[in-house]
């Protein structure tokens, strides 16, 4: 069954966020180009992926939400869940029987967080639930905002959050905010105006000229003293190469002797991460989401050029920085033409985004195809690429060993 479950689907990830903007966890489907199968069985085999993948150790401190019908919630199965990793959203058409209130009882008292999914106002098939919900889910495309208005206000009172599925803008996000939801679930994260001519912050340019010296490899010393003139970007180094993650024993002297341990390559992407990073803000991909997207996306990429060509040790660091690269317009608000002009990259690396015919332009535009959940887009590309072992199965893997290494988890369960 496990089987199955990561080798005819694709894993689908929507990003939830709460009104902070910070990253809460992932609604997680399983995509498949064919007819719609069976919903029970879908709800097996994303959880059979679940526990074979290691999902809840990749996801770190993220939850996991995860659709149950009314099959699978009275199924025993569902009792392999972690409660402290998931939460479970119903789907449940019908007016729920006593057996089935029941088990949402036992549940809870079991410490599983539920929400209650497609909710569209009070009736017999939704008033016996609302006592037993941690969540109420509505989805914002299937309503005006008066009707929106009407089914947050009767809700607001009660002891549950309000999660508004399908937001796609920010001015969308904002909406719900003022209507009382406390949790987002879509892209409007990676989705910000695109203005041209856009003037960047102070520590944005200094850190682009950072990012510049380090890809051209410029002295050491040049490279301190654009670091020193950045007290707030000293101290994070520091503490990145002091980091027991980063594997180092030895005392760190000075800032020269970081650059030199951290290394160039190292030095490059962990700069380029900094630029996606809010202004103020300390890099955590565990609770920023567009640099979540932009580091998991870096590394997928990375994996998937050493997949491919092996020995090419060059294309995976190009790979890196492309996946990088694809969600700057995002964070800094800019077309990617007039980032291009400021950011000094490998011919590459910017022929990655005119072309889908190279290797980095291929692997960039599978990647583009899995985040937007385009399936058959994914299979073409898959059979293009004609690499034995390359397929759905392996792209799941990726994409949980991404999501570990973002959150910087070695836990394999």
């Amino acid at each position: 069954m496990s089987e199955l479950a990561i080798t005819e689907s694709l894993i689908s990830r929507q990003p939830i966020l709460d009104a902070q903007q910070n990253l809460v966890g992932y609604e997680l489907t399983l995509l498949s180009p064919t007819t719609e199968p069976d919903s029970t069985r879908v709800a097996t085999l994303l959880c059979a992926a679940y526990a074979e993948l290691g999902i809840r150790s990749a996801l770190g401190r993220s939850t996991a939400f995860l659709r149950v019908d009314l099959g699978f919630l009275h199924d025993d199965a569902i009792e392999a869940l972690p409660p402290d990793a998931v939460v479970l959203e119903l789907v449940i058409d019908a007016v729920p029987d006593e057996r089935t209130l029941q088990r949402c009882r036992s549940l809870r008292e079991r410490r599983y967080s539920l929400a209650l999914a497609d909710y569209a106002g009070l009736d017999d098939r939704t008033r016996p639930l609302l006592s037993l919900l941690d969540m109420v889910k509505i989805n914002i495309a299937e309503h005006d905002e008066e009707r929106l208005k009407d089914l947050a206000g009767s809700l607001l009172r009660l002891p549950l959050k309000l999660l508004a599925e399908g937001v796609e803008t920010t001015t969308a996000m904002e909406r719900c905010k003022a209507l009382g939801f406390q949790l987002f679930q879509g892209q409007y994260f990676a989705r910000p105006e695109i203005v041209s001519g856009r003037r960047l912050s102070a520590s944005q340019a200094a850190l682009i000229q950072l990012i510049n010296l380090a890809g051209r490899d410029a002295d050491t010393i040049k490279i301190e003293e654009g670091i020193k003139r950045e007290p707030a970007l000293a101290v994070n180094l520091l503490c990145i190469v002091n980091s027991v993650g980063f594997g180092t024993s030895q005392r760190i002297g000075s800032l020269r002797h970081a650059i030199t341990l951290l290394g160039r390559r190292q030095l490059q992407r962990w700069l380029q991460l900094l630029l996606m990073t809010p202004t103020g803000k300390t890099p955590d991909a565990s609770l920023s989401p567009l640099l979540q997207v932009a580091a998991l996306r870096g590394r997928m990429m990375e994996m998937l050029a050493e997949y491919t060509h092996p020995r090419d040790r060059k294309l995976a660091d190009q790979a890196f920085i492309t996946g990088i690269m694809s969600m700057m317009p995002a964070a800094l608000g800019l077309p990617m033409g007039e980032i291009f002009e400021q950011i000094s990259l490998e011919p590459e690396v910017m022929q990655a985004f005119a072309s889908a015919r190279e290797p980095l332009g291929k692997i960039l535009a599978l990647l583009e195809f899995f985040d937007t959940e385009d399936v058959a887009g994914c299979d073409q590309l898959l059979a293009e690429f004609a690499h034995p072992g390359l397929d759905r199965r392996r792209l799941n893997t990726f994409l949980v060993d991404g999501l570990r290494w973002v959150n910087g988890s070695s836990e394999e369960g």
